[in-house]
Parts: structure tokens; sequence; C-alpha cells
């Protein structure tokens, strides 16, 4: 068999099929990553998602034992959502990631990785194939960096001369020795706009994050998040695009291409006060089918709450007395409270001293407490 012929044939079929690019890679142990995980672990900077095993992390056999290869694949989605609806007062809006508009993209990835694979097959019937995106032990960054698909950049994306980072990522480990694509160099330079428009200051460094500080991953924790961080949230209700939006790469890159990831503009920018009572079933046949559902209900309607405070908008403060008065999960009374409090005015106001009242549960009292202290203190500048 010539190994480069049917890389060259992988290639064009995956072209063919819809994948934007494909680079080979070799099963080599990622050692110096290895070292940078385990100083990234003792700093306390991972998010929790992660594979636990830094081994499994970093070293390909030990996802696919006779691994000789690995085929990484990008396929490109949209930045820019046409014809946004509006945001005003009595129907203010949130934000969803663009890695979360269209069809969840695991899915998708995934079904091309599996129609990769039975061309492979067709080609060499005793190959052996492992699929993964986003979910498995691999670093897809890590993987498509040594493929050549890209860089990875200061704000830790991966970056493609092609898409920016616009890019879905995935990988396909194979026991047949296809030979490696020669990796593309570090093209950043001197440019820290990502590390200097992080609203919360997550990059430690050049290309290290604190997962901990990372809005992103913050807005998919299911508890009860920091004020200072409530504070940063703004509008975004998942996901945070942040430091790829001002990167100079991504500049006028949009790419619309692949249907799959066309976004519907009212799940892009959905209303927020639907999303405070919204059930759960409603919650999956609307988002379902998103990447945006994968950790339920609870830090989307959350993080809505925290949107709602971030306007300003006295029009929602009925929606959200009745959450603070009437939704069983102390996370969501407690964040309704504070949002009451950044409101303001004398309905927020008599609706907190109701409550407090009848509260029970400390942490909930404690920021009912801090909500009224709050309006006061505006009363006392007026």
């Amino acid at each position: 068999m010539n190994w480069t012929v049917l890389k060259d044939e992988i290639k064009k079929y995956a072209k063919e099929i819809g994948i934007d690019k494909v680079g080979v890679a070799s099963a080599d142990p990622f050692l110096e990553l290895k070292e940078r995980l385990i100083k990234h672990r003792e700093f306390g900077y991972e998010s929790g998602f992660e594979e636990k095993d830094i081994e499994k992390r970093t070293h390909p056999e030990l996802t696919m034992e006779d691994v000789r290869s690995m085929i990484s694949i990008a396929i490109a989605y949209p930045s820019i959502l046409k014809d946004p609806p509006r945001s005003v007062p009595g129907n203010r809006r949130g934000m969803v990631s663009r890695a979360a508009w269209g069809l969840d993209y695991h899915h998708v990835l995934r079904e091309k990785l599996s129609l990769l694979s039975d061309f492979i097959m067709e080609k060499v019937p005793e190959a052996i194939t492992k699929s993964m995106v986003d979910t498995g032990a691999l670093s897809d960054r890590a993987v498509a960096e040594r493929a050549g698909l890209g860089w990875v950049g200061k704000n830790c994306s991966l970056i493609t001369p092609e898409f920016g980072s616009w890019v879905y990522l995935g990988e396909l480990l194979t026991n047949l020795p296809l030979p490696p694509d020669i990796p593309i160099e570090d093209q950043c330079g001197e440019c820290n706009a990502c590390i200097e428009a992080c609203p919360t200051s997550a990059f430690v460094q050049p290309g290290q994050l604190n997962s901990q500080r990372c809005l992103a991953y913050i807005t998919q924790v299911k508890d009860d998040i920091s004020e200072e961080f409530r504070e940063k949230l703004g509008n975004r209700l998942y996901g945070c695009d942040t430091c790829q939006q001002v990167c100079p790469k991504n500049r006028k890159m949009n790419f619309t291409h692949q249907e799959a990831f066309h976004p519907d503009p009212d799940l892009a920018k959905p209303p927020l006060i639907p999303l405070l009572s919204i059930t759960k079933g409603t919650f999956k046949n609307t988002f379902g089918s998103t990447a945006a559902a994968w950790r339920g209900k609870k830090p989307i309607q959350r993080n809505a709450i925290i949107a709602l405070a971030h306007f300003k908008d006295p029009e929602a403060i009925p929606e959200l007395t009745k959450v603070m008065t009437e939704d069983i999960r102390p996370v969501m009374r407690k964040t309704a409270a504070w949002a009451l409090g950044k409101i303001g005015g004398s309905d927020a106001e008599t609706a907190l001293k109701k409550q407090l009242k009848k509260e029970e549960d400390e942490t909930v009292r404690r920021e009912i407490e801090k909500s009224l202290e709050q309006i006061n203190k505006k009363k006392i500048l007026l």
C-alpha cells in the first residue's frame, strides 16, 4: 500500500463530504503538553470538564492500542448573525456563543468522521479507526496543531489561516501509518488583543488559561457564581466569544457554507424573560438540537436572570419576583434577589422585603439583605 497516495485520497474524499480542513499527525505522545497540563493542574486552572487522567490526554496509545497516525478535521462555522433580533425594553435578549449556533457540532462532526472511517475501511479492510469530537481524552487542538491545520493562539484557540478560529475540531485515530503533515508556525506575533480584551483576565499568560475565570466555563457551571463574575457576564447565556471576536486573524471571517450551522436568530439571541419559566420539555424541544443544551436548563436560566440585571429593565421585575418567591432552587432565588437589587426601585424593594420575612434559606436571605442595602444606598445618593 502506498500510504502517501491513500492520504491524498482520504483528503480528497474529506473535501467531498464537506470537511473544510484535514491533516495527518503522528501518534507520538504529547510530552510538552503533558508538562504544561501537570503545571496547569498544580495551579488549579482546570475547568473540571477535562479528562482527569493526564496520561490519557497525552498518550494516544491509551485511547487506541495500535494507533499509528491521527487524522484531524476542521469544519468552519459562521461568526455573524444576519438580521439579529433587537433587544428592547420589555423584550431583552441574551446571547449564545457562536460555537452553539445551528445543530450540535458533536453530531455533525461524528457523522463526517464516520463517513471518513467507512471510506478508509473500503480502501483498507484491515484498518482500525476510532473517532473523537471534543469529549475524547485527547486534546483536539493539540492534534490539529500537530496535523498542520493551524496553530494554537494566545487565546488557546486553534487558528487556521483560512477560517481563523471559527472552526470545530475532531480526529480519527487509525492503525495505518499515514505520513504526517507539517505543523504551521505560530503567527500571533506581538499581538495581545485577546489577552487584553478578556473581561475577567482569565489568561494567565499567552496560551495559558485559568478556566475557573473564563466566562465560557462560568456560563456552564450549575451552582451559584460569585458577584464578581455576575457583573462581568453581561447578557451571555452560553459561552463567550470575546477573545475570538477581537482576534485580527478572525477579521472579516464569516463562513456560511455549512448549512447545519446556520443559526436560528431566536436561538442565537433568545428572549430572556420566557427562559425564567421554561419547562424541561420546552427547553429540550427548543434547544435540544444545539450544543448549548448539554448542561441542561439551569445554567441558562440563571444566566438569563443575570442578563436581566445587566439591562436593569424594570419590566422584568414581576418575573424576577416570581422566581425569587416560587422557584424551589435556592441558587435561582438568590440570583433573582441579586438582580432585583441591581434593577432597584420601589417595586423591587417591596418584593425583597416581603420575601425576606418568609425566606428560610440563609444564603438567599443574605442576598436579599444585600440587595435591600444596595437599594437604600441608591436612595441616599438621590
